[in-house]
C-alpha cells in the first residue's frame, strides 16, 4: 500500500480548509497564552477529523492535546500559534500550527490500519517563554516516542541547534527622596540597576564567546526630581548548553549582589519566563524528514547549522527524540519583521505549509512502518 500517496491526497483534499485556517490565524494574531481563537480553530478541526481532544492541558487555557489511534509507537506533532506584539505572525506560527494539524488530517484515515498513535499538542506562548516547557513539566511527553514540528524560514534546514536561556527580572529597592533638596536622604535604586549593567559588561570579557546576555531597564523611576526607590531590569542569559548556562547565571547573580552592596540598595530576582533548554536535533529522524522532502521535490537542503536563538522545543528534545526543521517561505527574509509576517500569509507561505504537512506526515509513516528506524532514532537519543 502506498501510504504516502494516500496521505498526500488527503492533505490536498483539505488544502482549502488548511489555507483558510492559516490565513485566518495570520490575520488575527493573538499573544502568547491568550490564543483563544487559534486554539478553538485548531481543536475543532482535529475533532472533525476524529481526534479525541482535551483542552486546557497543563493548566493552560489555550493548550490542547488531540489523539488518534492506540498502542505504540506514540508519535507527536507540535503546534505553535502565538504571535508577536505589534507585528503579528512575524515568526510564522500561523503556518506551524496548521501544518501539524494538516499532517494529522492526512494521517487520520490510515492510522487505524497502520496501528500506533498520533498525538497533536497545542503549545501556546512560544514567544513569551514557552508553553512546551510547561507541557514537559506536566509529564505530557512521558508516553511519547518521538516529536516533530516545522518552522518557516528563509532556507531549508534539517537540523539547527538553539541556545538554552534563562529569563530573570532583578528588582532593586532603595528609598525615595527629593533629588534636589534632600538627596542625602535617598537611596537610588536606579544606581543599583546601572551598576548591574556595568558589572555584566565587565563580566562579558571573562565569558566564552558563545554566551549572550542582553537586558533592558523596565522601570527606572517616575520623575527626575525624585530619587528612585524602585528600579527593575530584565535580562536574557543564553548559552549553548544548560550546564554552561547554569554556571553563567550564577555569576550574574553574584554581580547583582555586588551591585546592591555598592549602592546600598536591596535586590531580589525571579524568572519572568520559563527557562528553555538547548535544542538537540535527532539526526536519524531529521535525515528521514530530509529524505521525504526530496521525495516531495525539494532539492536545496542544508543539513546542519548552529543557532543562536532559543526555543521551548529544546525542552522537548531533552526528554524525547525531536526535530525542528526549517522550510523556506522566501529568500532573504528575516524573522520577527513585518516582511516575514507578510510572507507567512502569502501564496508562497501557504505552499510551504502544505509541503511541511506532507513531510511531517510522511516521516510519521516511516516511523510506523519501519520499526528499525524508530529503534535507531531512540537509540541515538538515549546514547546522547
Amino acid at each position: 500500500m502506498d501510504w504516502k500517496s494516500l496521505v498526500s491526497a488527503e492533505i490536498e483534499n483539505n488544502r482549502a480548509l488548511l489555507e483558510s485556517l492559516a490565513q485566518t490565524i495570520g490575520a488575527n494574531p493573538e499573544l502568547g497564552f491568550v490564543e483563544h481563537e487559534a486554539s478553538r480553530l485548531l481543536t475543532s478541526t482535529l475533532e472533525q477529523a476524529g481526534y479525541e481532544v482535551t483542552r486546557g492541558v497543563a493548566g493552560l487555557d489555550t493548550a490542547f492535546q488531540g489523539a488518534l489511534g492506540t498502542g505504540k509507537p506514540n508519535l507527536a506533532l507540535l503546534c505553535e500559534y502565538d504571535a508577536l506584539p505589534e507585528i503579528g505572525h512575524a515568526c510564522g506560527h500561523n503556518l506551524i500550527g496548521v501544518a501539524s494539524v494538516g499532517a494529522a488530517l492526512g494521517l487520520a484515515p490510515i492510522i487505524p490500519q497502520l496501528g500506533g498513535k498520533v498525538t497533536v499538542f497545542g503549545a501556546p506562548g512560544e514567544e513569551t517563554g514557552g508553553g512546551k516547557v510547561l507541557l514537559v513539566e506536566a509529564g505530557l511527553f512521558q508516553d511519547i516516542d518521538a516529536a516533530m514540528m516545522f518552522h518557516p524560514s528563509n532556507q531549508n534546514l534539517l537540523m539547527g541547534t538553539s541556545n538554552a536561556i534563562d529569563a530573570y527580572e532583578f528588582v532593586f529597592s532603595g528609598k525615595e527622596a527629593h533629588a534636589a533638596s534632600s538627596p542625602e536622604d535617598g537611596i537610588n535604586a536606579l544606581d543599583g540597576v546601572i551598576a548591574l549593567f556595568n558589572g555584566i559588561n565587565a563580566l562579558r570579557e571573562h565569558l566564552p564567546d558563545s554566551i549572550r546576555i542582553h537586558g533592558i531597564i523596565s522601570e527606572g523611576g517616575q520623575a527626575p526630581n525624585v530619587v528612585p526607590g524602585r528600579a527593575v531590569a530584565r535580562f536574557y542569559i543564553r548559552a549553548p548548553e544548560r550546564t554552561l548556562l547554569d554556571a553563567t547565571t550564577a555569576k550574574v547573580f553574584k554581580v547583582a549582589e555586588g551591585a546592591a552592596l555598592m549602592t546600598g540598595t536591596q535586590v531580589v530576582w525571579e524568572k519572568f519566563e520559563p527557562s528553555n533548554d538547548n535544542f538537540v536535533p535527532n539526526q536519524p529522524l531529521a535525515l528521514a524528514f530530509g529524505a521525504n522532502l526530496q521525495k516531495l521535490g525539494v532539492t536545496e537542503i542544508q543539513e546542519f547549522a548552529e543557532g543562536r536563538g532559543s526555543s521551548d522545543m529544546g525542552n522537548v528534545s531533552q526528554v524525547v527524540p525531536a526535530i525542528h526543521p526549517y522550510l523556506s517561505i522566501g529568500d532573504g527574509l528575516v524573522g520577527h519583521t513585518p516582511e516575514f509576517a507578510q510572507a507567512a500569509v502569502s501564496p508562497g507561505g501557504m505552499e510551504t505549509m502544505i509541503l511541511a504537512a506532507q513531510a511531517l506526515a510522511y516521516t510519521i509513516i516511516d516511523l510506523l512502518v519501519n520499526p528499525q528506524l524508530l529503534h535507531t532514532v531512540q537509540r541515538e537519543h538515549e546514547g546522547r
